[in-house]
């Protein structure tokens, strides 16, 4: 499968025979390096790359007679010539910026292809939505595949967006030319008892040959998980320790391992290769989710592969879990993930197979990036007005939205919690003994309040509970129109006037995420794009973002990345307790329940 925006090996065989057998000249020749050979991983010392139409046509010792006058050579100089990094899974939105910036901000790190799955806008917008993302993801210089998003909802009667996805909508999808498969599929509970609609999607995608994306976030492994798999997910990217990457590996998945801006589940399961032995080619790296500061600051997949070198694997062994293992994993062998004839020329120039540093990156035969400074244009589409006027709160909220009544006559009430996890995406089902005032119940300093605040038609709704972890003092809150996966509003605070205030103010711009404290405003990240995404260059989307850390920090919280954890409370399908526009979900049960459970 490749599609429309690049040429086919088919299409461009005679010249890349030509060029091989040194009858024509290459385009480009890169001269005098170690390739990285992840097919039989090894390093071959002083060897050339020779590349003609975006492609490789010879690797070898010697490609100076399929070099002519015209001929741009690139000296290697030594270093390692290895391929082009991989992304298996995520989301574009979560770094808060359109396709074009996010390829933008990645390629200087080595990223030459990824496989994204838009959920976040198809719950916004539809299958409209991710048409936009499709379409934009084709213009790249790089490869950006797009799988069809499968679970809008999540969790069907425990949410409501602002559009379902259909079986119609992703059969519809696989004719797409960017189309690589179908997104994770998130409602495991659906796949496991057998539901059509869940089955429909997966046989749409197997019908046209493609890949069927996992998500199964349960530590249960028994029948369960073996009723999923059954059900036809090729992989999963929720494990968290060893445990649950040996258990996909063995029944035939590929276990995709994250390290994104707040996950990281690396280390905890890659001892199933450094350590049990187990064969690596199922093993394969991914980001998940990360936001611009981390894309800006540390890095893209060239930092999951550090970090996995770091965790104890074999350089050789991470640089295939993030080249050749995603390939083939998605049926792209022959295409890209290795650097071998035919093809494409995706190719980075490193001095050091462990520190990685991204010294020069070709895409497709052309350099796109060196020493950190990307060397091309990455073109934008004209989105229309639809996606830029997408938060609809029916009225202007007050304090008063945000009461949570205590049953009467209580002076103390026992409430379910939901409890943040650090560096993880399940939370905690916790309880807790709350304060009544004046009829309301209150946060007692270590719990705070948060409500679901429907954006999509304009309901007016808020549902309110709370939350513990984020260590928050004095009167704030913040408020975030990212709010996976159904994407309403997210606002956490101590104090129900400023929850309305940073409400509010999202509905004035169009959506992003905002602080207040004591009334005045302390950071805002601006996202029209469908309340989830900018348009503006990622050094500038990084730098608010970095804001809002700061603010959170100076608001009394200490997790890392706590924006991400913010942004995953009303995610439905990742245990153990998260809030909805229907109210407190369970997702143990898959069962809605009280936010007050008794009287204290």
């Amino acid at each position: 499968m490749t599609d429309t925006a690049f040429p086919s090996w088919p299409d461009t065989a005679p010249q890349l025979i030509e060029t091989a057998a040194g009858r024509i000249p290459a385009d480009t020749v890169i001269r005098g390096g170690k390739w990285v050979n992840v097919h039989t991983r090894e390093v071959l010392d002083n060897h050339d790359i020779a590349i003609k139409s975006g492609r490789i046509a010879y690797v070898g010792p010697d490609a100076s007679y399929c070099t002519g006058s015209e001929t741009e050579v690139i000296e290697a100089k030594g270093r390692y010539m290895m391929p082009g990094l991989c992304d298996a899974h995520m989301h574009i939105e979560s770094g808060m910026l359109t396709p074009a910036e996010f390829a933008r901000a990645v390629i200087p790190h080595g990223t030459t292809t990824m496989f994204t799955d838009p959920h976040e806008i198809a719950n916004v917008l539809g299958l409209e939505g991710v048409r936009l993302m499709h379409d934009e993801a084709l213009l790249q210089p790089v490869n950006i595949f797009t799988q069809m998003p499968s679970c809008a909802p999540s969790a069907p009667g425990l949410e409501t967006t602002g559009y379902e996805i259909t079986a119609e909508d992703v059969s519809e999808a696989m004719s797409w030319p960017g189309i690589i498969g179908l997104g994770e599929m998130m409602n495991f509970p659906g796949v496991a008892n057998g539901d059509p609609k869940m089955l429909a999607e997966i046989a749409a995608t197997q019908r046209a040959g493609k890949t069927v994306g996992g998500h199964y976030a349960s530590p249960d492994l028994g029948p369960d998980f073996a009723a999923y798999v059954a059900g036809g997910p090729a992989d999963d990217h929720e494990g968290t320790c060893e445990a649950d990457a040996i258990a996909r590996m063995r029944q035939g998945m590929r276990a995709m391992v994250r390290l994104g801006s707040a996950w990281y589940d690396v280390e905890a399961q890659i001892t199933a290769i450094t350590e049990k032995g187990l064969d690596p080619r199922n093993f394969i790296l991914c980001t998940d989710d990360c936001h611009s500061g981390t894309l800006v600051n540390d890095g893209h997949m060239n930092r999951v592969v550090r970090h996995a070198i770091d965790c104890g694997c074999d350089p050789l062994i991470a640089i295939q879990m993030a080249t050749i293992n995603t390939a083939t994993h998605f049926g792209l062998e022959r295409e890209l993930g290795s650097i071998t004839p035919g093809r494409r020329a995706d190719v980075i120039l490193t001095s050091d197979l462990k520190t990685l540093p991204i010294e020069l990156v070709i895409a497709r035969g052309r350099v796109v990036a060196e020493s950190g400074s990307i060397k091309v244009e990455c073109p934008h589409l004209d989105w229309p007005d639809s996606a830029r006027g997408t938060v609809h709160l029916g009225h202007e909220l007050t304090g008063k939205d945000f009461e949570i009544n205590a049953p009467e006559g209580a002076n103390a009430v026992t409430a379910n919690v939901i409890g943040m996890v650090e560096n993880q995406a399940p939370t905690k089902a916790l309880k807790a003994e709350l304060p009544v005032r004046d009829g309301l119940v209150e946060g007692d300093g270590e719990t705070c309040q948060i409500a679901l605040v429907e954006r999509h038609r304009a309901t007016g709704g808020v549902t309110n509970a709370f939350v513990t972890g984020f260590g928050y003092q004095g009167k704030m809150a913040m408020a975030s129109t990212v709010a996976h996966d159904s994407h309403h509003m997210i606002v956490v605070g101590t104090d129900r006037e400023q929850m309305a205030l940073a409400a509010n103010r999202l509905a004035e711009v169009g959506g992003g995420v905002t602080l207040f404290r004591d009334g005045e405003e302390l950071a805002l990240v601006e996202l029209p794009i469908a309340g989830l995404m900018s348009d503006s260059p990622a050094t500038e989307v990084a730098a608010k973002a970095q804001n809002l850390g700061e603010a959170m920090e100076a608001c009394g919280c200490a997790l890392n990345n706590a924006y991400m954890q913010h942004s995953l409370l009303a995610l439905v399908v990742i245990p153990e307790l998260r809030i909805s526009d229907l109210g407190l979900v369970d997702v143990r049960t898959f069962e809605m329940i009280p936010v007050i459970e008794s009287n204290a």
